[in-house]
């Protein structure tokens, strides 16, 4: 068996480094909580490759409301998809909420 050396033992003292700042949630502007969802806002299956950090639910919200012809449209305009009363409704408010908040969402009326 190998022996410690005496540097091994006093790693232990160093402090820590900072954690980076949480990542601006794409919709919404707050800041991403313990749970990151990596969204294409042009669907994969329109050719998009872009990923954007999202919440959870802002994620849910954008995919139950719009189609994947819709988002390509919008592309990464995302004032495009704020512009629509139900997502600018979302948005403000989920703005009160914590970043990891987290609730079911409700289907568009067709």
């Amino acid at each position: 068996m190998a022996r410690k050396r005496r540097n091994d033992w006093e790693l232990d003292d160093e402090p820590e480094a900072e954690a980076p700042p949480p990542v601006p949630c794409w919709l919404c502007g707050r800041p991403t909580g313990s749970e990151i969802v990596w969204h294409h806002p042009i669907p994969k299956s329109r050719g998009g490759k872009e990923t954007v950090p999202m919440h959870p639910i802002c994620q849910k919200t954008i995919i139950t409301h719009f189609t994947n012809s819709q988002l390509e449209r919008f592309g990464m305009n995302v004032q495009g998809l704020l512009d629509d009363e139900t997502i600018a409704k979302f948005v403000a408010w989920v703005a009160k909420k914590e970043p990891d908040f987290n609730a079911p969402i409700t289907r568009k009326k067709r």
